[in-house]
């Protein structure tokens, strides 16, 4: 399930934020061993890069990530190739730096994946890791696994394959300067092609299938000594982006499943009464969706700014819930053996410096495009993946769920009994007095109980009831 992410510069928050951490039993700061192996690796690893390696350090790589990043897994160089286009993009070698079975794997396998919380992370690994030796930051040789894969004119895949190799990132961009860049059609060619390969590759999707959700950030600032919360709609880079990643998960899972050992990142169906649910959520929403046009269609049809699309691309969301980590060896594929959003088999690999799974799936191809032996770490930890990343995902989405939270409770303390504009889009369906409300102004979700029948898709007046932060949700009552 997508994350939704929150910003905040607001400090009264911190205390409530510091409960909560110890509340859900966050991870805390890294025992003396982690942090003296993951010290020793950055040192070693910068004096001496593991080998044998190819130098592609001539390549000009650029990343693209959110502007406060330091953790940077992936930098891409995009280029023409005859008639179609190649793809680099190289991945952070954490295991150029983690020693199977030592205190930073032990780490590792206990955290799972990074956790996020508005005012900062609880990172996988190490920050001199992290966000130092191992990330791509521009300006540093480092150690990475990098993929070339050529696509033909249509962006269809033509050959993929994963070396390790010696990187440099030249350029690192946010997504708002990306997309300024190519909109006012400033970027050079590199840059210039992500729009290409991008809208190439979502077009491949539509072919397949697939889908990918645009869901509305949520970010919370301080002005003037209040606080403030508005919907973000993600920049069209952002999706571009992520169709680089996909691209590359997708030829991952191919190369696995053609050697018969790996990891694949799974969603069964969406049963059909999920389906009929959605398709009253949009009849209520006032979205057009004719029995004859597909989900997929639906969904590439909306526009997150729009306030009743942002709601039900939210409601959307629900469909992807059942996604885990199916490993399978000896060559017999699991059922089902594809991921349903993604309308292909599918693995994560992308990603490695803030989830478990990626160093292992990176392993996986490494093998098998150099024609070698599994590593027998990486055999052995095989069957313990899909449990321990279940429950890290598990963590991640109530640290998400408890942050919006305390977060919307925080915005509207000292507001209870004012009323406000908001939209009914959801209604339970065994209990139609309660629902879900999206206010108008403050971004806020929150639970409505009153008087059933909710009006599902229509404007309400509502009165807020609660907001105690670190106490309770928010809690809204019809206002008429």
């Amino acid at each position: 399930m997508p994350r939704r992410p929150i910003r905040i510069t607001a400090s009264p928050l911190s205390t409530a934020l510091h409960t909560l951490r110890t509340t859900l039993g966050a991870p805390a700061g890294f025992p003396p061993p982690v942090l003296a192996e993951a010290a020793t690796a950055a040192t070693a690893a910068t004096a001496a890069p593991p080998t044998p390696r190819t130098d592609a350090t001539h390549l000009p790589l650029l990343t693209i990530d959110p502007p406060h990043s330091l953790d940077l897994d992936q930098a891409m160089h995009l280029a023409r190739h005859g008639t179609g286009y190649r793809v680099h993009y190289a991945i952070a070698d954490v295991a150029a730096f983690v020693t199977p079975g030592g205190a930073l794997d032990t780490e590792a396998h206990r955290r799972v994946q990074t956790l996020y919380f508005p005012d900062g992370t609880i990172p996988l690994h190490p920050p001199v890791l992290s966000e130092a030796a191992a990330s791509l930051l521009p300006g540093r040789t480092v150690p990475a696994l990098l993929w070339r894969i050529d696509l033909d004119a249509e962006g269809r895949t033509l050959t993929a394959e994963v070396r390790r190799a010696l990187v440099r990132s030249r350029e690192r961009l946010d997504y708002e300067t990306a997309q300024r860049r190519i909109d006012a059609r400033t970027a050079e060619e590199p840059l210039a092609l992500l729009r290409a390969i991008g809208l190439l590759r979502e077009e491949r999707e539509r072919e397949r299938g697939g889908i990918s959700l645009q869901v509305p950030e949520q970010e919370i600032t301080e002005r003037d000594g209040a606080y403030h919360l508005a919907y973000r709609a993600p920049h069209p880079t952002e999706a571009w982006n992520a169709q680089i990643s996909l691209l590359t998960g997708m030829a991952a899972a191919e190369i696995m499943t053609a050697a018969g050992t790996g990891v694949l990142r799974t969603l069964p169906t969406a049963p059909d009464g999920a389906v009929a649910r959605l398709r009253r959520s949009a009849k209520a929403l006032r979205i057009d969706w004719p029995h004859h046009v597909s989900y997929a269609d639906v969904v590439r049809s909306l526009d997150p700014r729009d306030p009743r699309h942002a709601a039900f691309l939210q409601e959307c969301t629900t469909l992807l819930r059942g996604a885990g980590y199916t490993v399978f060896t000896g060559g017999r594929l699991p059922s089902p053996a594809v991921h349903a959003a993604v309308a292909a088999p599918y693995t994560h690999c992308t990603a490695p410096l803030r989830r478990l799974v990626d160093r292992y799936t990176g392993e996986l191809c490494l093998a098998a495009c150099a024609g070698r032996g599994v590593p027998e770490w990486v055999l052995e930890a095989l069957d313990s993946l899909p449990g321990e990343m279940a429950e890290g995902s598990r963590r991640a989405n109530t640290v998400e769920r408890e942050c919006v939270d305390l977060v919307e409770a925080a915005l509207l303390a000292g507001r209870v009994g004012e009323i406000f504009d908001a939209r009914v889009v959801e209604v339970k369906e065994h209990d139609p007095g309660v629902g879900t409300v999206h206010l108008e102004d403050p971004a806020v979700v929150g639970r409505v109980e009153g008087p059933p029948p909710l009006p599902l898709g229509e404007r309400l007046r509502v009165r807020l009831t609660r907001a105690e932060p670190g106490v309770a949700k928010v809690l809204f009552a019809p206002a008429g």
